[in-house]
């Protein structure tokens, strides 16, 4: 998620033109893998997009393997483009920044659905996208784990072995809340029941309360 360093960024290198272009090409994917997901989506689809051939779609990304890794590069450059450090926040900033990123993607549903489909795809034999989606959940557990761990050292909690749970949790409501939201856009408000999911999650870490079973009363 963060930049790399080098002699120069890529993106400084390329033409604006070229840049522009490979913008668009990134939209339209976006779009087609949301709406067809990656198997059915075709490069064709994407060039009849953007108004240019198979070939030059080709010219940009190489391969549609390539094509997809950028589309979801280009998503998760989206959640941080705001952010001074272009990273997520670190410690407990992060859960808060979780609840706005669910209401920016209110604003977003292309990409929400993108994200989706293809994440849900990823578990499928041989899917291209797997390592990148097996690599993101381990690099968030551990992002959460350790937001955990300070918010716990603040508030004097010894740290529960509960964080594992909760960590991906939290990760597992905020994607189960927007395939939710795609489906019933007028029944599920996407943002605030992420934020009441989240800071459910956290006090359950920080004052867990009685075990469910405690709830079932003999008849």
């Amino acid at each position: 998620m963060s930049n790399g360093a080098g002699s120069a960024p890529e993106s400084s290198r390329v033409r604006p033109a070229t840049r522009a272009k490979r913008e668009q090409i990134l939209k339209a994917a976006v779009e087609i893998f949301g709406n067809k997901g990656f198997a059915n989506g075709t490069l064709a689809d994407v060039a009849e997009q953007v108004g240019i051939t198979h070939a030059g779609v080709l010219h940009h990304f190489g391969s549609k393997q390539k094509l997809l890794l950028e589309v979801l590069d280009y998503r998760d450059q989206a959640d941080v483009q705001d952010l001074e450090s272009k990273r997520i926040p670190y410690g407990p900033e992060l859960f808060v920044h979780l609840v706005k990123t669910a209401f920016v993607n209110e604003k977003r549903p292309g990409i929400v659905q993108a994200y989706t489909v293809l994440s849900a795809e990823s578990v499928t034999d041989d899917h291209p996208g797997r390592a990148y989606f097996e690599h993101r959940y381990t690099v968030l557990r551990k992002d959460v784990s350790d937001a955990f761990a300070d918010l716990c050292a603040q508030e004097g909690v010894t740290e529960p072995a509960t964080v594992a749970a909760a960590s991906a949790a939290i990760l597992a409501v905020m994607d189960g809340l927007q395939l939710q939201w795609l489906l019933h856009p007028d029944v599920v408000e996407l943002a605030h029941a992420s934020e009441f999911a989240i800071r459910a999650i956290v006090n359950a870490v920080l004052h867990p309360g009685p075990e469910l079973a405690s709830y079932v009363h003999d008849s």
